[in-house]
């Protein structure tokens, strides 16, 4: 009989078994932003655990408590959008100024430390003597390669749209386009010859041969190949899954993926997650059940273990997906808010091989607890733009437009310059009811963000529910 980890009883028991492997010991965080630290310093502070942050930039929200922690401060190399931003951590955390390694060195003199990082650094190889937990293996950050998505949807059993993979070429790339069109036109992924490619930055929306142009003259310098798919309509949503060895895969509930189009300039620009939306019940089920054979399949045949999540478009023909992030993404997050310690130590012991002693009919048994908690906020990375500085206000919203208050409201706007541009957010936010779609909440956040700031967004719109 499944646990009951909706209990909170039950599942605190859960964690504290999961977390035993850090109880007591030095524990290193990041590189990654301040804030983005926050919640786990004070898990790992409550196990006793001393705790240095490698802080990339302080970031948006609140940062961990002065005396909680040691922050050490790393500058990354300069860099243009969030794809190159993720590239430079695993190399950056392995080759670290001397002086940083001399205080950690310090810190954990006996070497009894963990790493706890991102998954945007390996955990194949130890840190400065050190295991890492929290990252991923080479081997699993090499699937998240859009090339290989749509042949793992076929093996998997899984409906998708047609696609075709082409060489940088460009008659090949125009022909392919004629070929797959929709009323949309077309949309260009390119490959991950150089590393992972996120947050759309290796994406282009063509329509005609103008866009056709601009996107080739982007591709041609970053990639070898480029995936060509007609443009899906309806609403991008993501659906998520846990690989637990032994026991099958855990699907747990949609999330709504707030991309937002831009007409004009022919891009997507990408903003927050939500699991305040609902979509049908019978797409809902299908979604859940195509996570199912996705884990499955990766378990099979690449061994693969924990968190993965699908993303797509939920069409008038139902759920197509697009792409495979094999790591515990944003999605993963926004589901995993109901108990975040929880899952952060799940993931970290399922990619290392630890027994958990938990079934994936355990962890399913999260799902009423996910739709009775609902989270999501609208969000914006801006690459190149600055807000300068810091800014935390509260804001109401009448449907259309946010505006700033005078008085609290329960969401509160809060903006901070990063090292590639700055990110904003409302979180709290509690602007959304059961079944409200995020994606309009956070159209008008970057209208605000363009009035406030001169961010440039621009005149955005969101995709239409087709369902």
């Amino acid at each position: 009989m499944a646990l009951d980890l909706a209990d909170d009883t039950t599942r605190d028991a859960a964690t504290a078994r999961l977390a035993e492997t850090y109880s007591g010991r030095p524990v290193l965080l990041g590189p990654g932003i301040l804030a983005g630290c926050t919640g786990l310093v004070e898990h790992f502070v409550a196990l006793g655990c001393r705790v240095l942050v490698l802080s990339t930039g302080t970031g948006a929200g609140p940062v961990p408590p002065e005396g909680s922690c040691t922050v050490v401060e790393v500058d990354l190399p300069p860099t243009a959008s969030m794809t190159e931003e993720v590239r430079v951590l695993d190399r950056a955390v392995r080759n670290l100024p001397s002086d940083v390694a001399d205080t950690i060195e310090a810190f954990d003199p006996e070497r009894r430390g963990v790493w706890h990082t991102s998954p945007f650094v390996a955990d194949d190889e130890p840190i400065l003597g050190r295991p890492v937990t929290g990252g991923r293996p080479a081997s699993y950050l090499a699937l998240e390669d859009k090339m290989l998505a749509d042949g793992l949807w076929e093996a998997a059993g899984v409906d998708h749209a047609p696609y075709r993979i082409c060489p940088v070429e460009r008659a090949e790339l125009a022909a392919a386009s004629r070929s797959l069109a929709t009323s949309g036109g077309v949309v260009w992924s390119g490959d991950a010859r150089d590393g992972l490619n996120g947050g759309g930055n290796f994406v282009r929306w063509v329509r005609d041969t103008d866009d056709e142009a601009a996107a080739f003259a982007f591709f041609a310098p970053r990639c070898d190949r480029v995936r060509v798919m007609g443009f899906l309509d309806g609403v991008p949503c993501s659906i998520h899954g846990f690989a637990v060895p032994d026991s099958g895969t855990a699907a747990f509930r949609p999330v709504e993926l707030a991309i937002l189009r831009d007409e004009a300039r022919r891009r997507f620009v990408y903003g927050g997650l939500s699991t305040w939306w609902d979509p049908p019940a019978a797409d809902r089920e299908a979604m859940r059940a195509a996570a199912r054979r996705v884990g499955d399949h990766l378990a099979a045949r690449h061994d693969y273990r924990g968190a993965f999540g699908i993303d797509g478009v939920l069409t008038v023909d139902g759920f197509r997906p697009t792409e495979l992030n094999t790591r515990a993404s944003a999605g993963v997050s926004t589901i995993a808010s109901v108990d975040p310690a929880f899952f952060w130590f799940l993931q970290a012991a399922l990619v290392r091989g630890i027994d958990t002693g938990l079934s994936a009919a355990d962890l399913e048994s999260l799902l009423p607890l996910m739709d009775a908690r609902r989270h999501g906020r609208p969000s914006a990375v801006g690459q190149g733009v600055s807000v300068s500085g810091t800014h935390s206000y509260p804001v109401s919203y009448d449907g259309t437009a946010l505006a700033r208050t005078d008085w609290p409201t329960g969401s509160e706007l809060m903006a901070a310059d990063t090292p590639v541009g700055f990110f904003a957010k409302i979180d709290p936010c509690t602007l959304l009811e059961p079944g409200d779609r995020l994606a309009p909440l956070n159209v008008a956040l970057l209208a605000h963000l363009d009035a406030a700031y001169d961010t440039g967004f621009g005149e955005l719109t969101a995709a239409p529910d087709l369902r």
